[in-house]
């Protein structure tokens, strides 16, 4: 399964780019929210999608902004539900 994040910072911004740009890659469900970078730890639709992936889906996301903050934010994501499983 393909799936696709968007996100925009603030209600007054708009999806629509992103979804049309995820639509075109192919994006099987696109997963979408309105909150800032500021709360990223309290992202109710980013927290659906990583409980729903399994192992060969592929997440996408237009700009890795939308996905993490940082590098750090990313390893984060990615790598430390493998740690704390070992």
């Amino acid at each position: 399964m393909i799936y696709g994040y968007a996100r925009v910072s603030s209600r007054a911004q708009n999806l629509d780019a992103q979804i049309t740009q995820l639509s075109d890659y192919g994006c099987d469900k696109i997963f979408k929210e309105k909150i800032s970078g500021r709360t990223l730890n309290h992202r109710e639709q980013f927290t659906k999608l990583l409980n729903l992936v399994v192992d060969g889906d592929i997440i996408v996301v237009t700009k890795l902004d939308r996905f993490a903050r940082s590098t750090q934010g990313v390893i984060l994501i990615l790598v430390l539900p493998f740690i704390t499983h070992l």
